[in-house]
C-alpha cells in the first residue's frame, strides 16, 4: 500500500446527522485526530447542504487543499425521488464547498473514484459507510463481528481471515441477510419496534403514529443524556424524563397524567427489551451463515454501543471495544475515521 504525508478530512453524509474526521498522515501513522458531528436533516432544507459542509470543515480546519474521502446515505432520503438522484447532490454539493480538495467517493467495490467516475455511476457510492467502517476494522482486527448500533439503522458485518465477507452489498440485499437493520438508539419509532405493549396486565396494541421515538426509552430509563438526544422529539417539545414520559403514554393513546411514572418506566424497559430482541435475532441470522463453528468477538461501534454490549452478554460473545482505542467523538463519527484512514493507506487503488 502507498500513502502521503498531509491532513485528509473523512466524511460520512446521512439524510439526518453529518459527521467528519480530520486526520493528520505521517508515513502510516495517524497524528492529531479531531471530529465533528453536526444533527442535519437534509429533507429539510437540502439546499443549505453545501453551507453545512462548509461550516463543519471550517471547524476541522480546512483553509487549504486537501484530501477529502466521502461515505454516505443521504442518498436515501424521499427528498430525492431516485437514489441516483441524492448521490450526484451529495456529489455536487461536496464538489462546491471544497473547490481546492482532491475528493474521492468511496465505492461499494472497495475504491475510492474520482469525483468524475462518481458522477458516471452514482450507485456504486450509495450507502457505503458500513463498507468503510468494516475494512478498517478488518486492518485491525482478522476474525470479528462488527456491529455499529447508531441513530437509526444498526450493521452486523462479518469480518473473516482479514476480509469483509458480508453476503448484502445494497442496503436491500443487506436488509434479507440481517447485516443491516432499521433500528437505533434515538431515531427509531417505537411502533417499529413492537405492536403491541404489556398494559395493565393485559396486550394492548400500539398507535401507529408518530408520538415517540426510542431516544424517548433511553432518556426515561437513564441511559441517554439530553445532550446526547441529538435528533428532534416527536412532538416538538422538550428533551425531558417528564417530557418523555408524556410522549411514550401516547404509544397507546394516553398520557402523563393518566399512566403512573411506574407504568411509564416498565414500558420503556418492555421496549428496549424487545429492541435488544430484534438486534439480537438479526446477529444470529448472521452468526448463522458464517461456514465454521465459531463465535468470534463482536467489535462495537455507534451512539448504542451500550445495547451492542448486552447483547454481546447474552450470547456469550467477547467484547471489542473501541473506546479504548479512540475517544468517544472520534468514535461517535467512526465512518468518517474509517473512510479517512482508508484513504490515507490507499488514496487511489482498491481496499478490499
Amino acid at each position: 500500500m502507498t500513502s502521503i504525508d498531509g491532513p485528509i478530512i473523512g466524511w460520512d453524509i446521512g439524510g439526518v446527522n453529518i459527521k467528519a474526521v480530520r486526520l493528520e498522515q505521517q508515513g502510516r501513522e495517524m497524528k492529531n485526530v479531531r471530529a465533528a458531528l453536526r444533527p442535519f436533516e437534509i429533507w429539510r432544507d437540502r439546499e443549505s447542504l453545501t453551507a453545512v459542509l462548509r461550516d463543519v470543515g471550517e471547524e476541522l480546519g480546512m483553509q487549504g487543499p486537501h484530501r477529502v474521502a466521502v461515505t454516505m446515505t443521504a442518498e436515501l432520503s424521499d427528498v430525492f425521488r431516485m437514489k441516483r438522484e441524492g448521490v450526484l447532490f451529495v456529489l455536487d454539493a461536496i464538489g462546491r464547498a471544497f473547490e481546492r480538495t482532491l475528493v474521492y467517493p468511496f465505492a461499494l467495490d472497495g475504491r475510492f473514484l474520482s469525483l468524475d467516475e462518481a458522477r458516471k455511476a452514482p450507485l456504486k457510492c450509495a450507502a457505503t459507510n458500513w463498507l468503510a467502517s468494516a475494512l478498517f476494522i478488518s486492518l485491525h482486527h482478522s476474525d470479528c463481528i462488527l456491529m455499529d448500533i447508531g441513530s437509526t439503522t444498526t450493521d452486523i458485518i462479518p469480518i473473516r481471515g482479514g476480509r469483509v465477507t458480508s453476503r448484502g452489498r445494497t442496503d436491500t440485499q443487506r436488509l434479507v441477510s440481517g447485516e443491516l437493520v432499521y433500528t437505533g438508539i434515538l431515531r427509531t419509532n417505537p411502533n417499529t419496534v413492537v405492536d403491541q405493549v404489556p398494559v395493565g396486565g393485559e396486550s394492548c396494541r400500539v398507535a401507529a403514529e408518530y408520538f415517540a421515538t426510542m431516544a424517548d426509552v433511553y432518556l426515561v430509563l437513564g441511559q441517554l443524556t439530553a445532550g446526547e438526544y441529538t435528533c428532534p422529539t416527536a412532538d416538538g417539545r422538550a428533551k425531558t424524563i417528564p417530557a418523555a414520559r408524556e410522549r411514550l403514554a401516547r404509544l397507546v393513546c394516553s398520557d402523563g397524567q393518566i399512566m403512573s411514572e411506574d407504568e411509564i418506566h416498565t414500558l420503556a424497559c418492555y421496549l428496549r427489551e424487545k429492541q435488544l430482541q430484534q438486534i439480537a435475532e438479526a446477529l444470529f441470522q448472521v452468526l448463522s451463515g458464517l461456514q465454521d463453528d465459531v463465535n468470534p468477538p463482536l467489535v462495537v461501534a455507534g451512539s448504542g454501543g451500550s445495547l451492542a454490549k448486552e447483547v454481546a452478554m447474552r450470547l456469550n460473545l467477547q467484547v471489542i471495544e473501541l473506546e479504548r482505542e479512540w475517544g468517544d467523538k472520534e468514535l461517535a463519527a467512526f465512518p468518517a475515521l474509517a473512510v479517512a484512514y482508508l484513504l490515507a493507506q490507499e488514496p487511489t487503488g482498491r481496499i478490499g
